[in-house]
């Protein structure tokens, strides 16, 4: 077989076998060979610092040795049973302890799943059809998450817009959506159908934005209000914001939550957090056949990927983890700010330290609509220089990582500075 050496023979080549030439996910025409510490290098050689890292999963970076073995002493004992290990045990009871919602959890494979679980438990505590969501919010790629994920085109609130075809029509009856962090909208949402509500689902930042003080607060003392099962979304947060996720970063307690990304340390795992009496619905001995959840999967509890999120979570519990990982992404906040206003350019960073993006807006940003309204273009023309320039990310994400250098910051302020310069020159 001819060897392949450039990027392009290889997006050649995934024309032929893969629709789009990808795998859904990032640029296709990127083709990573290797990732170290806190850079990759793609087939062409290209090296860059990694602020994408997986969409999140890397928190320690590429490659930790300690993680590593964790998993190199694991693989010969077997790579995954469909039975109980003790590994996933343990996992399962430290994401207990560090989450405030937590009392039990299932196991799956990935952060669209345990979503879709979680609506699943809440529909059936509840015995209701209606889920509430908010316009922008990304919970997976179930027929319910495809709701008024991305829409183009904007409806009057509570409509939703399906973003995926092969979605029946009856799914959309069964879905609010409602604008994020607007108060006022929830509330009278709820006074006309809080009692046939079984959840609402939101991400505590809803995928950069943060909730408006008192906004999660809100949510909480409506779901009680009316018998709803919150759920949140830490699928991204979830051991990056703090040990304890959003949850314990904003001081809210969901009913459930969902975790995936980091608890699997680099291997794909996921799961559905929460209430005992709402988890009781995957016990059918408990809730009888009618109450019954059905849930399973091949590789729900992995082993390997049990060992290296059991070892990234000890990792990130040592003293000053979190602390340093907020050092690094205010760092790239402040020489982003720095250099934006350097050259009078309308910009707001929005996020967390541990999670940001710029927006180029002369607004607040403050809900998905007005993420909309910002410059796209000066974004992806922003985002080309910074890839021109050695950094690796998604369009619309920053995610720093334990494993950033140094060395990297001063790169990373120097890419800084030629794209805000380059947008400068329009």
């Amino acid at each position: 077989m001819q060897k392949l050496t450039t990027q392009a023979e290889w997006a050649a080549r995934a024309q032929e076998v893969l629709p789009a030439g990808g795998f859904g996910n990032f640029d296709h025409s990127v083709f990573i060979k290797e990732g170290k510490g806190s850079r990759v290098w793609d087939e062409d050689g290209n090296e860059y610092i990694d602020y994408l890292i997986g969409s999140g999963p890397m928190l320690l970076g590429h490659g930790n040795e300690e993680v590593l073995e964790a998993v190199y002493e694991q693989l010969p004992k077997g790579m995954t049973f469909f039975a109980n290990n003790a590994a996933a045990i343990e996992l399962a009871e430290e994401i207990i302890s560090a989450t405030p919602c937590g009392e039990q959890l299932r196991y799956v494979s990935s952060g669209g799943e345990a979503d879709m679980y979680a609506i699943r438990a809440a529909r059936a505590f509840t015995g209701r059809d209606l889920v509430v969501k908010f316009e922008g919010g990304y919970h997976g790629m179930s027929a319910e998450a495809q709701m008024s994920l991305a829409p183009t085109k904007l409806v009057n609130f509570p409509m939703a817009v399906p973003d995926s075809a092969g979605i029946p029509e009856s799914v959309r009856d069964q879905m609010l959506i409602a604008p994020f962090n607007d108060f006022d909208y929830i509330r009278s949402l709820l006074v006309e159908y809080g009692d046939q509500v079984a959840c609402i689902i939101a991400e505590p930042l809803q995928r950069i934005i943060p909730p408006a003080p008192g906004f999660l607060e809100l949510l909480r003392e409506e779901a009680d209000k009316y018998g709803i099962v919150l759920v949140f979304d830490e699928v991204v947060t979830g051991f990056r914001f703090a040990y304890g996720g959003a949850q314990e970063l904003y001081g809210v307690t969901p009913d459930l939550c969902t975790q995936g990304k980091v608890i699997g340390g680099g291997f794909p795992l996921a799961a559905t957090v929460g209430r005992a009496d709402i988890m009781a619905h995957f016990d059918k001995a408990k809730v009888g056949a009618e109450g019954w959840l059905m849930q399973l999967g091949t590789l729900s509890g992995n082993p390997v990927a049990a060992v290296a999120g059991l070892k990234t979570m000890e990792i990130l519990k040592r003293d000053g983890q979190y602390d340093r990982l907020r050092q690094i992404g205010q760092r790239i906040i402040d020489m982003t700010a720095t250099e934006l206003n350097a050259h009078d350019i309308p910009h707001r960073i929005v996020g967390d330290q541990t999670l940001f993006e710029v927006v180029f807006t002369e607004r607040d940003v403050s809900d998905y609509r007005d993420v909309l309204k910002a410059d796209a273009q000066k974004g992806a023309a922003y985002n080309k220089v910074l890839r021109e320039h050695g950094l690796f990310k998604s369009p619309g994400k920053t995610y720093p990582s334990l494993a950033i250098t140094e060395a990297d910051l001063d790169q990373t302020h120097a890419a800084i500075k030629a794209a805000a310069a380059h947008i400068a020159e329009g």
